[in-house]
């Protein structure tokens, strides 16, 4: 997602998107999200660019946690950030805010959303720290995860080799010969 998602309890989250459309400075169907997620699921909303009314907020947050919900991303505001952090659940969202909003609805669940200027489709995997939100598409997570091995993999030897005293790689230099910034 783009870097204006944010954490803001500062703890990871890994889970299945239930996703959530809400109209502006509405959070009702937040609310019926709580109820249908399963523990471990993370409910991911689109607020329709609202960023001054929070839709979660502490005392949603006892919900959340009581039913072991793995965590929230807000394409939008939240509140009470300290009390979410004290109930230990994963909290991004792009604002902080202090506004309430409506129960009215209308609004919808688990159909495609834009969050973060990312499609998330419901199922798709949302994984999250203090760096930001990523969205995996349910369909492509085993591919993915075995892309990030092995990305994990040469980083370790990488990093093996930097306390070996092989602190630059030769193929920088090749690199930048090819292009002709150094003979």
């Amino acid at each position: 997602m783009d870097p204006g998602i944010l954490s803001r309890t500062g703890l990871s989250v890994c889970g299945r998107a239930v996703t959530v459309r809400c109209r502006p400075a509405d959070n009702l169907m937040v609310h019926k999200a709580l109820q249908i997620a399963e523990p471990g699921d993370v409910i991911v909303v689109a607020t329709c660019g609202n960023t001054t009314s929070a839709v979660f907020g502490e005392l949603m947050c006892h919900t959340a946690a009581a039913k072991k919900i793995g965590g929230i991303v807000v394409d939008g505001a939240i509140r009470d950030v300290d009390g979410i952090r004290r109930l230990g659940m994963p909290a991004f969202s792009r604002s902080v805010s202090p506004g309430a909003c409506d129960k009215d609805g209308p609004g919808e669940i688990n159909l495609p959303i834009a969050c973060g200027d990312t499609v998330v489709m419901p199922g798709d995997l949302v994984i999250g720290d203090k760096d930001g939100v990523s969205v995996v598409p349910r369909d492509d997570a085993e591919a993915v995860l075995a892309l990030v091995g092995e990305l994990m993999a040469r980083e370790t030897a990488r990093i093996a080799e930097i306390g070996r005293g092989v602190l630059y790689r030769a193929a920088i230099d090749e690199s930048l010969r090819k292009k002709g910034v150094i003979e």
